[in-house]
């Protein structure tokens, strides 16, 4: 192990402890800084990864540190507090942030970072927990070409398809694109089914008719497993992290001064149900939120 590079990882979540997982059995060292949950952090340990006390161990010890964490909020917290990155980091460290995050906070990271003679490459995910476990996810990094290099064989490690899209920050407008384009799918499929319920065509009827064609994808099977099969963890993506996503996407647009009415509507969906009570729900499940708002039970009528 004399020869690889150290690796932190902060967030084992639903996406992390698989991404961390693989790191550690490609030989690389590994120290990790999680939550409340325990459960991944004693299952890495078990694999011979270290715990940091603090994100400044961590970069005091590490020479590229993975971040995957569920707000920029969170990001800037780990990375500029009392006992952030910041505070240990050395010249040459590398953070790999792998959260979905508001490109604007992407970029002031990087410029700090850059003062201590670092560097930033934000790495959002394409995929599932399962393929997070199996190292087949997809990366769009954004970093400049020395940085690329430097990380890319760590990334292999939990990246099957690897595009690098830009310098930093444009691997983070790439994923906020992805998501725009997958979260306004989940609204406009629970619209759907909730409309062919509300005319008498059965869930899952509506699924034999579009899954076969040219308007199914993996993201409506999944969505539809849900809708039909009630299938609680089938996408395993919450209406909080949509609702944020979302609130991203729509600021870029905002800067980039571009008219977005549907990706403004997609976001008072999960809006809404956040409102109500429905943050921790899935994002298929919205599908009962808006069967709600139209009067129905939608899982009364997968039944039919």
């Amino acid at each position: 192990m004399a020869d690889k590079q150290v690796i932190g990882f902060i967030g084992l979540g639903f996406m992390g402890h698989g991404m961390a997982k693989n790191i550690r059995q490609a030989g690389y060292e590994l120290w990790i800084k999680g939550r409340k949950n325990r459960t991944p952090i004693d299952n890495l340990l078990a694999m011979g990864a270290n715990e940091a006390t603090s994100p400044r161990e961590m970069a005091e010890k590490c020479d590229v540190i993975h971040l995957c964490l569920s707000t920029s909020a969170q990001v800037e917290a780990t990375m500029l507090g009392e006992d952030g990155i910041l505070a240990g980091a050395r010249p040459g460290l590398i953070v790999v942030d792998a959260s979905t995050a508001d490109p604007a906070s992407t970029e002031r990271m990087a410029k700090a970072l850059a003062e201590k003679g670092g560097s930033y490459v934000d790495a959002p995910l394409g995929g599932t927990p399962v393929q997070a476990e199996e190292g087949t996810l997809s990366a769009m990094v954004g970093a400049d070409a020395a940085a690329f290099d430097a990380v890319l064989p760590v990334i292999q490690t939990w990246a099957k398809t690897i595009t690098h899209v830009g310098e930093v920050g444009a691997g983070h407008k790439m994923k906020l694109l992805m998501n725009f384009i997958g979260l306004s799918y989940g609204a406009l499929f629970s619209e759907a089914s909730v409309l062919a319920a509300k005319v008498g065509i059965s869930p899952a009827v509506f699924r034999e008719v579009i899954s076969p064609s040219r308007m199914g994808n993996g993201f409506f099977e999944t969505f539809m497993a849900y809708v039909v099969d009630r299938d609680r963890d089938s996408h395993k993506f919450t209406i909080e992290n949509a609702a944020k996503d979302m609130g991203y996407l729509n600021d870029m647009a905002t800067g980039a001064g571009v008219m977005n009415v549907m990706a403004g509507a997609a976001r008072q969906y999960y809006l809404h149900a956040m409102s109500t009570g429905h943050d921790q729900d899935y994002v298929p499940h919205l599908s009962d939120r808006v069967a709600a708002l139209n009067g129905i039970d939608l899982a009364d009528f997968a039944k039919k």
